[in-house]
Formats: structure tokens, C-alpha cells, sequence
């Protein structure tokens, strides 16, 4: 895998795989008035998804809640750290009005860590599965919850609230997870889609390449979630979002993402996403079925 580019490939010319067409139209332009004008955070802008525009051109767009500052400091992820301000209610009522204007059929939810808070944001994720629960029956929703520091009763209270999957992205391979991640571990990250399986929710993961990792790696990364339950695994390319984030090593041609998605089927996952531009997110209403 190494071999394919030299190593610390420079994130700011990105091979003709990774240029995409950035799709408009009425709808696209619907999701992003509803944003501005509720003042909504969402993953797609402040992780500078690639397929954002893709997934507003559909009517689609996964909603960040606990505001748009995070407790940690990962460092492939543009998302602002720092500390977060309270709480705000008002961020669920809008994205229930959202869903509900935008008629999703469809929603995926996240959020930042909130380590500041007693309860790790829990009590927040549970009022928003609720609410959009009571006020759009008809839309299936994925949640992409944090690690909660592993504690599995919190996992437990945004379960009871049924999602219809509930998300945790071992975002690397075992060996650079302390370089790449802030706080999180690998093993806790595996212990929390371990327990989601256990509930009986359907888990779900996602890796990104080209930090690194080597295939051997990469493989065992699929061993140990399928060890754990985990049903959908989502597999991307890692684009690095400015010069002070982690370095990029190589761009994954399409090919091997092909390969490996292949690998990942055949070791038992119910539904696999496997190419340079696939997000934890994309494509999200077809790992449901």
C-alpha cells in the first residue's frame, strides 16, 4: 500500500479520483437557507465533508448537536476545540422544525464530545432522539454518538430512546489511534460497539486511509469490529483539512478501496462503503435496510 504514492503526500493536489462536481440546484439551496436561517450546525460544513453538496443536492444532511465546539482536539478533525458553551434546547426544536420542512426521509445526528458536562451530553442525545422520534415517526435515524469515556449506561440511555443505528467510528487502525485521536482509545471505542450490539441496536463503524496504516492493519481493524458485533463498516479516504492537522501520507487509489471493501463483505458485514470519497455518513438511509 505504501508503495502507491510517497509518503506525506501533499494534500493540496489531490489526484482526479478525488475531484468531484459539486451538484446544484433548488434543493441544495433549500437545506442551506434552512441552516443559515436556524443557525443549524451540521458535520457536513464544519467537518468540510467532500459530498456535502452531494447530500444537500438529495435533501439529505447530518445534523450536529451540543454546539459546534468540542472538548477534544482530534487531530484529523476540523471541528473547533475549545470550551463549548452551554447546552441549548432550542438546537433540538430546530432540527426536528428542519426534518420536518425538508420532509427527510432520513436523518443522521452527531455531536461533539462534551466531556465538561456531568453526564457527557447523554441527557441532550436522549431529548433529540425523542423529539424527532414524536414529531416525524415516519424518518429512520442513525446516530454517530461519541465514546461517552466507555460509560455504558449512557450508551444505554441514548439506546432506549431506538435509533434505528447507532454509530462509532474507530476512525484509525490500533497503532496510530494515540497519534491521531484525542483521548479516545481503541479499545474503548471497540468496548462501545460492543455493547451497542448487545443492546440488540444495529452498530456501525467507520476508518479513514492513507494515515499510515498498512494493509495488515487495516485487515484486522475489520477482525476486531466484526469480533464485536459490528454490522456496517464505512471505509474513506483521509483528507487532511489544513497543514496543521495530521499529515497525510498517501492518496488509496480506488482500486484498493475496492479490494478492501470486498475483503470486509466477505468477512461477514451487512453492508460495506468502500471508496476514496465514502464519509461515516454517506449513503447513510442504505445501511437501515
Amino acid at each position: 500500500m505504501q508503495d502507491q504514492l510517497s509518503p506525506k503526500a501533499d494534500f493540496r493536489r489531490k489526484p482526479e479520483w478525488l475531484k468531484i462536481k459539486l451538484p446544484r440546484g433548488f434543493k441544495t439551496s433549500q437545506v442551506v437557507g434552512l441552516l443559515n436561517e436556524k443557525h443549524l450546525h451540521t458535520i457536513c460544513s464544519s467537518g468540510l465533508c467532500p459530498n456535502r453538496a452531494e447530500c444537500w443536492g438529495n435533501g439529505t444532511a447530518t445534523f450536529m448537536i451540543g454546539g459546534n465546539i468540542c472538548t477534544r482536539g482530534c487531530r484529523f478533525c476540523n471541528v473547533a476545540t475549545g470550551r463549548p458553551l452551554p447546552l441549548d434546547r432550542k438546537e433540538i426544536d430546530d432540527i426536528v422544525r428542519s426534518v420536518s420542512e425538508l420532509g427527510l426521509k432520513h436523518v443522521v445526528i452527531t455531536s461533539v464530545d462534551r466531556d465538561d458536562l456531568p453526564d457527557l451530553g447523554a441527557g441532550h442525545w436522549s431529548e433529540m432522539i425523542r423529539s424527532l422520534r414524536q414529531a416525524c415517526p415516519q424518518t429512520s435515524m442513525e446516530v454517530l454518538i461519541p465514546d461517552f469515556q466507555g460509560r455504558k449506561e449512557l450508551i444505554e440511555q441514548v439506546a432506549a430512546e431506538g435509533p434505528d443505528i447507532i454509530s462509532h467510528n474507530m476512525e484509525t487502525v490500533r497503532r496510530l489511534t494515540p497519534s491521531v485521536r484525542s483521548r479516545a482509545t481503541y479499545d474503548c471505542s471497540l468496548e462501545v460497539i460492543r455493547h451497542i450490539s448487545e443492546l440488540g441496536v444495529r452498530s456501525k463503524s467507520g476508518i479513514m486511509l492513507g494515515l499510515g496504516e498498512t494493509r495488515e492493519e487495516i485487515i484486522q481493524t475489520m477482525d476486531d469490529l466484526r469480533e464485536v458485533g459490528c454490522e456496517v463498516m464505512t471505509i474513506g479516504q483521509y483528507l487532511q483539512p489544513t497543514k496543521n492537522h495530521y499529515p497525510l501520507q498517501e492518496y488509496v487509489i480506488p482500486e484498493q478501496f475496492a479490494e478492501y471493501g470486498e475483503i470486509a463483505r466477505s468477512k461477514g458485514f451487512r453492508h460495506v462503503e468502500s471508496a476514496p470519497m465514502v464519509r461515516s455518513s454517506y449513503h447513510a438511509e442504505r445501511h437501515v435496510h
